[in-house]
């Protein structure tokens, strides 16, 4: 054989791209052609922007104009938060990731990073279970409606969403639940520097899925599917004043909205959490590629949300409009009425 046509392993070592180049136990690196980084950057960048701005319209209405101080909107308020932190905690910093395919950040922003992914994932699907509450007792139990769904009441329920959620975020990644079992597995085969995932045992990924996702997942269908029956119903029959028809028109039509909104995250979620539980019975043969995919179309859901605001409440473009025309600054702007009551 000729010189110049073999390789030694030393050649081949030294072609092998790692992600710390001087450090031991490096992951090893893959680098994508240059226009595909800068399309990837363009594209996850505007993604990351579109959900800032898009939930920064949704929160700052319903935090100035007096007409929105209502406990529905008080959820819409802190479901908008949480779609606003993964733009501007979790978005940014896996964009890099997934472009370098290395993660420069150090172990202990990984693991913040990580946790208020699941935080704020489970304080999305939190926020919508509480929020298909208000919308049973708005038209199945209108009556009780004022007596039981008051401000204290949303308050706690937002309180118990955000707490709830950082203890699951925070406590299986800093405490290793996840891992439970599996370290050595986990330590000798997969860790590696230049590695952010979040690994599960099959456990953790049963148990984590079906609590954080598939029971309230269910338990909302069933809740908006009665309210679905209920209004059904209630439109053949009802004989009421014009006033109480546009009344039930209106919270119809709330209803409908933020069923949509249910309906999209289920939709944008589920085939991510699906992945999630059979990845550990196929010996996590799910490839990398197709696990950030799901990852990104999850989070496309807090970019897609404002855009529902935008195209069924009329409220939302006529504050989009005063903001933008600079009238918000203006003298008891939050007096303001956007819609008739």
């Amino acid at each position: 054989m000729e010189p110049g046509i073999s390789l030694s392993k030393a050649d081949i070592v030294e072609n092998i791209l790692l992600c710390f180049e001087s450090v031991n136990g490096s992951c090893k690196r893959s680098i994508f052609p240059p226009t595909i980084r800068v399309l990837l950057y363009l594209l996850l960048g505007s993604m990351s922007v579109l959900t800032v701005c898009g939930n920064l319209l949704v929160i700052i209405p319903i935090i100035h104009f007096k007409q929105l101080h209502t406990p529905t909107n008080y959820l819409i308020l802190s479901l908008a938060v949480s779609d606003l932190l993964l733009g501007v905690l979790v978005m940014p910093p896996r964009m890099v990731y997934l472009v370098e395919s290395c993660w420069y950040f150090g172990d202990l922003f990984c693991k913040i990073q990580t946790s208020t992914d699941v935080m704020l994932c489970n304080t999305s699907i939190l926020n919508l279970c509480f929020i298909s509450i208000d919308r049973y007792y708005a038209v199945c139990r209108p009556l009780l409606y004022r007596i039981k769904i008051t401000v204290y009441v949303v308050l706690i329920m937002i309180l118990v969403t955000w707490t709830v959620s950082a203890g699951v975020g925070f406590c299986m990644i800093f405490l290793e639940l996840n891992i439970w079992g599996v370290e050595d597995c986990y330590y000798k085969n997969v860790a590696c520097e230049g590695e952010c995932i979040l690994f599960q045992n099959k456990v953790s990924s049963i148990v984590a899925s079906v609590i954080s996702f598939y029971i309230p997942g269910v338990g909302m269908l069933s809740i908006y599917l009665k309210i679905f029956l209920i209004a059904q119903r209630q439109a053949r029959s009802i004989q009421g004043t014009t006033n109480q028809n546009s009344v039930g028109k209106s919270q119809s039509k709330a209803t409908k909205t933020l069923a949509i909104i249910m309906g999209v995250f289920l939709s944008f979620w589920t085939p991510f959490f699906v992945v999630n539980c059979i990845d550990p019975f196929i010996s996590y043969s799910t490839p990398p590629v197709l696990f950030e995919t799901l990852i990104w179309i999850a989070y496309l859901n807090s970019t897609i949300n404002p855009m529902v605001y935008a195209f069924f409440y009329s409220w939302f473009r006529r504050a989009f409009r005063i903001i933008f025309s600079s009238k918000i600054f203006q003298a008891d702007s939050s007096e303001i009425q956007l819609f008739s009551e």
